[in-house]
């Protein structure tokens, strides 16, 4: 993979995105490795994009069947291409997810069917409004002892973490699109704690990421 890092562009199947995706991969897998349940069950991964991430874990776990979704219909070809070229038998097909559309969150009879969820790299591009969505789907679908893990930059406490943060930051802002920039974990807690679930684990990672991991009260 050509490590150069290609310019700024959030679209889930831009050369970005896969530089970023490449980057982070191993170490979302080994907190996967750690926190993923032993035991056979279903796991929801919330905006897929072009399936990179969930075509690379799901061959670790043999035991789970992973669940691709997204709100855009456009990536579900790509999404399944990988899943059919890497031989992975234990994704599904994606289905459509829209976090402001509550409608889309799959029918009543899957309610406390996951054991887990994640989501990676979408809230630095994405509307500090879809916490709330985020948290209720992850209300309705988790199992009692499930949780749903986020990926990415975060500000802490109204505060950047590292300078590179801040500078990623400034660089979203600058393009200009009002729902770019760095949110901030408290704001991800109080969405969360509107749904009776809470942040139970703060993991930093490289490149100044965190993995948040929510779970019930």
């Amino acid at each position: 993979m050509n490590q150069e890092k290609p310019p700024l562009d959030p679209h889930p199947l831009s050369e970005y995105v896969a530089w970023a995706g490449g980057r982070n991969r191993e170490p979302l897998l080994g907190v996967l490795k750690e926190k993923l349940p032993k035991d056979p069950g279903n796991v929801l991964e919330l905006a897929s994009g072009s399936g990179m991430h969930i075509n690379y874990f799901a061959p670790h776990f043999e035991h789970l069947h992973f669940h691709p979704s997204d709100k855009d219909k456009e990536v579900f070809d790509s999404i399944k291409k990988l899943s059919l070229d890497h031989g992975n038998h234990n994704i599904a097909d994606p289905v459509h997810l829209d976090l402001t559309k509550p409608e889309t969150w799959f029918n009543p009879g899957q309610a406390k069917s996951f054991a887990a969820m994640f989501c990676i790299n979408i809230f630095q591009v994405a509307p500090i409004s879809i916490a709330d969505g985020m948290m209720a789907c992850a209300a309705n679908l988790l199992s009692d002892e499930g949780f749903l893990l986020i990926y990415g930059p975060f500000q802490v406490e109204g505060a950047f973490t590292t300078d590179s943060n801040k500078e990623f930051h400034e660089t979203l802002s600058s393009a200009g699109v009002s729902e770019w920039g760095l949110k901030d974990v408290a704001d991800l807690e109080k969405a969360a704690a509107n749904h009776g679930l809470e942040l139970k684990e703060q993991i930093n990672m490289p490149a100044n990421n965190f993995s948040l991991i929510f779970g019930r009260k």
